[in-house]
């Protein structure tokens, strides 16, 4: 072989050589990106990741994940598969309802229910615009539908979340679900019954989609500041009232903050089955800027609270629950207790970005569909002017909020911040504890 083809020959391996390494160090940053977005670690008070750390904890605290899917899966498919031999209701799956089989829907909630429990999205952010705008389904019919799938799968996902201590803000399901409650009741009674189906169809998706967009324009700042739960919360007391008996009442506008949106959230929800989770969430990441690994499970939580709030509500106090929804209810209860809690424990370990990315997505996704379904400009011209106003006056409303917790946060990190508030752990599988040591967890000061 000649000097030239020697040559040759060195050069191309060398430029294999350099190709194998470039393709390695591509793959590696695939890696490191897949891992630091989509398996980030669960978010745990101190509290519980010391007994998740622990060698000798219990076997169900060490195999929690499997435990707290498999409890409401096992519960409630014993006596769905007991009540369905029990009066042979099969038949139920096959029926149609504008000429459509109600399995569809059974499938529809496997994505519902797995996008319920994972995101701040209840199940009634997917099944009442498929059933409202693809099934051509009464609005009322799919708000009770949704009120009783999301009691079945919020639920069976909030005891995920709760079995397995993931972090969730708790004065957020409190006090919001005091304003959630009253909210349902006056909108169930006097409002949404008054409300035209393409109304409430169109303005369920614009007060959504712009607090979508608000939320995505905030996060723009990718290593923003964001605090593990409500930050300064004692700071928030404005009036304090001395009793002759008993400890004193403090009044404190962060709470009040919490009652109106969570009112205004079950607003939403007497009409379309779903909103206070989302309201919710507005309130946490944007004004009071809590991480949406927070904002989520907490939102799931105050859910399945009022969701049961609601059915327990329109059967038992009004009784006008309609056999059509008992029905559709029927046929998704086995799909949503196993799609809700693989959702929350899924959910947990996501980046805080990517749990606001399914915000993005899911909101848009729904205005673009329902304007393209309903076709509000050959309806009303009204419709079609009060939606682009929802999304506009929504869009201001939402980033004047976003514009308040800045300051807000501003003014506690010029005060020395908030150390309780921004202290998390991160777990990357814990099952495997056993060979864990202290120093493989990232630990900050709760």
């Amino acid at each position: 072989m000649d000097e030239d083809q020697t040559n040759t020959v060195e050069a191309n391996g060398q430029t294999t050589d350099n190709a194998d390494a470039t393709a390695n160090s591509a793959l590696q940053a695939l890696r490191s990106w897949f891992s630091d977005h989509f398996w980030v670690g669960q978010t745990f008070s101190r509290t519980q990741s010391q007994r998740v750390l622990d060698v000798n904890a219990p076997w169900y605290i060490r195999h929690r994940k499997k435990v707290s899917i498999l409890v409401p899966l096992l519960l409630t498919h014993i006596i769905w598969w007991s009540v369905a031999i029990r009066y042979d209701l099969f038949h139920v799956f096959v029926e149609r309802i504008n000429g459509i089989a109600r399995y569809y829907m059974s499938i529809t909630m496997v994505f519902g229910s797995f996008i319920a429990g994972a995101t701040s999205e209840g199940g009634a952010s997917v099944a009442f615009p498929v059933m409202t705008l693809a099934f051509g389904i009464k609005p009322s019919i799919a708000r009770d539908f949704s009120f009783m799938i999301q009691s079945v799968g919020m639920s069976a996902a909030a005891f995920s979340i709760l079995f397995m201590r993931v972090q969730i803000e708790w004065r957020s399901v409190l006090y919001c679900s005091i304003g959630g409650v009253l909210g349902i009741v006056l909108c169930l009674q006097s409002i949404s019954h008054h409300l035209p189906p393409p109304f409430s169809k169109m303005y369920f998706v614009s007060i959504w989609f712009s607090f979508a967009f608000s939320l995505f324009w905030l996060n723009r700042y990718h290593d923003r500041k964001v605090y593990n739960t409500i930050p300064r919360w004692a700071d928030g007391v404005f009036l304090t009232v001395l009793k002759s008996w008993g400890s004193p009442i403090a009044f404190n506008w962060k709470a009040i903050t919490l009652v109106l949106g969570g009112f205004i959230g079950g607003i939403f929800s007497g009409i379309a089955g779903s909103g206070i989770d989302i309201c919710s969430f507005a309130m946490l990441t944007l004004l009071f800027r809590v991480s949406e690994k927070t904002a989520t499970p907490t939102s799931v939580v105050l859910m399945a609270i009022n969701t049961c709030a609601g059915f327990f509500y329109r059967q038992c106090v009004m009784n006008e629950i309609v056999l059509d929804s008992w029905q559709y209810f029927f046929v998704c209860i086995p799909i949503v207790v196993i799609g809700a809690p693989c959702g929350s424990v899924i959910g947990s370990y996501l980046h805080r970005e990517i749990l606001a990315m399914f915000v993005y997505l899911t909101d848009t996704v729904q205005l673009i569909a329902a304007f393209i379904i309903v076709k509000p400009w050959n309806i009303s011209t009204v419709l079609l002017v009060t939606s682009i106003v929802f999304i506009i006056a929504g869009g201001i409303i939402f980033s004047i909020i976003a514009n308040l917790g800045l300051r807000v946060m501003n003014q506690i990190e010029q005060s020395g911040g908030d150390r309780e508030a921004e202290g998390i752990i991160d777990c990357q599988d814990m099952t495997k504890v056993s060979s864990a040591s202290a120093s493989e967890i990232k630990v900050t000061r709760q």
